[in-house]
């Protein structure tokens, strides 16, 4: 197919929840952006998808992705990664800024971006750090950093232990009209846990990690945030007790939005009971109860978006016991189809589905993206809705084949992604 010319996505179910549509539409792209959406366009020099049958969104915003790349290049590149990102729908990653070197340099920012140039498949944008070298004791050049283009800041998995450096960062991100994007963690409460502090941990023996390392850390940002004014975004929350202090911060009129990785609405606790390292994740998996909490927090949009915390790892990584394997789940090419699960699964609809994984993360990365208007940059997701097929570890595109879904059944698959305008390969 000639990439240069005008396409027509034909006769697709398009669900837009940003712009309140879902029909069956045609979608005409031209020069890189959506030119039109009707009932029925016709352009003799356009190329045509056949949308029939098919699921129509904008692409899919992924807000915490690690591509690895700068420093950690044996688990996987931004070639790499993005590659298996476009595959999977996904058009944009949001990467946090533990990268090796850290992004608290615009240096960094350029390295990744002409990374992400050099692979010519999905988008990066980028959260600088919000303290030099996350270390949490001087702040980070926040200003330099967002003229880079960073659309956020961030201290990754480190969090600030010391609250007037804290209050002084949201102060100062704050005036730069900054989102701060908070992954909640007491590492003294963590204590190097791997698995949720609970009856199962103890009889599996495994070092517990309580539900209050996450919540204490909210509700003590939530006082600072409160009293500055200042935007947040708290990342991979996991328990009902997180959900309700943000439920709580929402309903006083705070700033603050959520999000959960997918992996957390399907697995609990439970699943560590064979001692699969691939459900080693930070921060664990809790009880049942959680899990459904977080699925409703996502239905009733107390949570607004769900991410995929894509940690690619190399096959060594897991292969130690248990607490001694590294954290993290390949998500990537899970986010979609679990996602449609909880549609299948009447958890979600199909127009929460779609917006919690793109208009709404759009919305909290302050980017224009994840719609369909006339006009808006043509990255697109067509899905197949009734495509059956199974996860294995040779037709993964990730580097990183460590996921718990492996032999998972599914039904959607996704047909064909297009960014800027262009049908990936």
């Amino acid at each position: 197919m000639n990439l240069s010319k005008p396409l027509i996505i034909k006769q697709g179910r398009v669900i837009d929840p940003a712009n309140k549509l879902d029909a069956v539409k045609d979608i005409y792209i031209k020069d890189g952006v959506v030119a039109a959406i009707e009932d029925q366009i016709n352009h003799a020099d356009a190329d045509v998808i056949d949308a029939n049958d098919m699921i129509v969104m904008p692409g899919i915003i992924d807000l915490c992705a690690r591509p690895r790349e700068p420093g950690l290049e044996h688990k996987a590149t931004i070639a790499s990664e993005t590659i298996a990102a476009s595959k999977a729908g996904i058009t944009t990653l949001c990467c946090p800024p533990d990268t090796d070197p850290v992004i608290d340099e615009t240096a960094v920012v350029d390295l990744i971006n002409q990374g992400v140039k050099d692979a010519a498949h999905s988008h990066i944008v980028c959260l600088g750090a919000l303290t030099s070298q996350l270390k949490g004791e001087h702040l980070s050049e926040m200003a330099a950093l967002k003229q880079a283009g960073c659309i956020g800041v961030s201290n990754a998995s480190a969090p600030i232990a010391n609250t007037l450096v804290l209050r002084r960062a949201l102060e100062y991100a704050s005036s730069h009209d900054l989102t701060v994007f908070i992954q909640p963690n007491d590492p003294h409460l963590t204590n190097d846990g791997c698995a949720h502090e609970g009856a199962v941990a103890t009889r599996l023996g495994l070092p517990g990690i309580p539900d209050a390392a996450e919540s204490t850390v909210i509700a003590r940002d939530l006082e600072l945030i409160a009293e500055i004014g200042a935007r947040a975004h708290f990342g991979r929350l996991s328990s009902a007790r997180s959900v309700q202090l943000i439920e709580q911060a929402q309903k006083q009129g705070l700033e603050v939005t959520a999000d959960v990785a997918i992996h957390q609405l399907f697995l609990s606790e439970m699943d560590l009971s064979t001692y699969n390292s691939h459900c080693h994740v930070q921060p664990p998996f809790r009880e049942l109860r959680d899990r459904d909490v977080l699925r409703r927090a996502v239905a009733a949009g107390t949570i607004q978006a769900i991410c995929s915390d894509h940690q690619p790892h190399e096959d060594d990584a897991k292969l130690h016991p248990f607490p001694a394997t590294e954290p993290g789940i390949s998500g990537l090419e899970t986010l979609l189809p679990l996602t449609l699960k909880l549609v299948s699964e009447n958890i979600l609809n199909w127009p929460q589905a779609v917006a919690a994984l793109t208009c709404e993360p759009a919305a909290i990365l302050g980017i224009d993206k994840g719609q369909l208007s006339v006009g808006a940059c043509a990255d697109l997701t067509i899905i197949d809705p009734a495509k059956d097929w199974t996860l294995e570890a040779e037709t993964m595109h990730s580097k990183g084949k460590n996921t718990p879904f492996l032999g998972w059944h599914f039904e959607s698959q996704v047909r064909s992604t297009i960014i800027n305008g262009r049908l990936m390969k």
